[in-house]
């Protein structure tokens, strides 16, 4: 690379970043690369601690495609084993752990989902699992390990303080963990480390451990958290705010339709390779486009170009008040039947569209119920299903419902 291309690389390498340390460090690991005429490794450790993947996760891995594109290794590192101690960052709590076998059923489709984003050329990724070498750690050498770091400076962490301070209890295996994500870096000899705002302390430690164990430390790069659709909390699957990437073309084109107004240059900026800048003047001029040009850019770069008028068009047929043609079925078993019908707060339930009778009864109280498209107004209202009905959630969730 000249010294013109390593100034390009930095300057799109750091769109979007939070943390860089050291200040600098990003010029100095490129210039290394090209004296030394190598590939950097550069590292990304993920528990799996659920098996799908949503758009937050995806601002880390587009940074690690980003360093694939420029010619380096990317070094994927499954925490198989240190997702069975738990990961305490940023948590009020000691966090529940997973048994080994979780971790390699969740892994599974994590890595399915990764690969939409990174490129699987064997030159540029390596697919790795912490118990290769965690597992393998002696008690005399997980003694080693520990005694690079003191107490004094786990507490530094922001949660770990917090708790002190509180009288929440710590346990001891939750300062193992920082050490262990650390040992990950000597085990792959890691030039950069990448990670979510939340892993800063950590990366942070591997730098420490790095040194301790006789190595070059790694270039820490942090990106931000992804701030959901509820436009309050992180993106989470289980506050429901998320938008998943492995969700089909028509319910991704519908929830990025519904990206907050001030969030979208944020999302544009983090998540695709839009002009963020020309999104924010299309945004001011006209918020309904510039959420479609964000829409169809999602759906074209986890579907396919080909999916994206269809998903567009669902929407909008959503939006008219019609009901879509391919929508999610459920079967009602004739032991739900007395007397040859069935209530409609528990066909809601049935339907998976409320968690209780008492819900779908709130719903309907406030008009947000339909079948076939006419609003429900009577809670006790009851159904023989001799055809079938599609029951309708709001604006746009739909189950049809027909007799088993």
């Amino acid at each position: 690379m000249t010294d013109e291309q390593i100034a390009s690389a930095t300057e799109a390498l750091l769109r979007g970043a939070e943390h860089l340390v050291p200040e600098g460090g990003l010029v100095e690991k490129l210039e290394l690369a090209r004296r030394e005429r190598r590939q950097l490794r550069v590292k990304l450790g993920v528990d799996p601690s659920s098996p799908d993947l949503h758009l937050g996760h995806s601002v880390v891995l587009r940074k690690l495609r980003q360093f694939q594109d420029l010619g380096h290794r990317v070094v994927l590192i499954i925490g198989d084993f240190t997702a069975m101690i738990g990961d305490p960052s940023g948590r009020s709590k000691t966090r529940p752990v997973l048994t080994f076998e979780e971790t390699r059923a969740n892994s599974k489709t994590y890595v399915e989902q990764a690969m939409k984003v990174l490129d699987d050329d064997p030159e540029r990724f390596e697919l790795r699992y912490n118990s290769e070498w965690l597992g393998q750690l002696t008690f005399a050498e997980l003694i080693k390990l520990a005694s690079n770091y003191t107490v004094a400076r786990m507490l530094e962490r922001d949660d770990f303080t917090k708790r002190f301070q509180a009288g929440v209890p710590i346990q001891v295996h939750e300062f193992l963990y920082p050490l262990a994500q650390a040992y990950d870096s000597v085990a792959v000899r890691a030039d950069v480390e990448l990670g979510g705002t939340d892993q800063l302390f950590n990366l942070l430690v591997g730098r420490d451990i790095q040194r301790a164990y006789g190595q070059e430390p790694q270039l820490v790069l942090t990106t931000p958290l992804l701030v959901g659709l509820d436009g309050v909390e992180k993106m989470s699957k289980s506050l429901g705010n998320y938008i998943g990437l492995h969700e089909d073309p028509a319910t991704m084109f519908k929830k990025a339709m519904r990206v907050p107004d001030e969030m979208l240059p944020r999302y544009v900026e983090l998540t695709t390779d839009l002009d963020a800048a020309r999104l924010s003047e299309l945004l001011a001029a006209d918020p309904v486009e510039a959420h479609r040009v964000y829409a169809r850019e999602l759906v074209r770069m986890y579907h396919g170009q080909e999916h994206v008028a269809h998903a567009e068009e669902r929407y909008d047929e959503v939006a008219r008040g019609g009901i879509p043609d391919d929508v999610p079925e459920v079967e009602v078993p004739a032991s739900e039947f007395e007397g040859g019908q069935v209530g409609v707060l528990r066909l809601a339930t049935l339907a998976g569209l409320t968690a209780s009778n008492g819900e779908a009864r709130r719903l309907i109280l406030n008009r947000g119920l339909r079948l076939d498209g006419e609003v429900v107004e009577d809670p006790m209202l009851r159904l023989t299903l001799e055809r079938p009905v599609v029951m309708q959630k709001g604006r746009d969730t739909f189950v049809r419902l027909r007799r088993a």
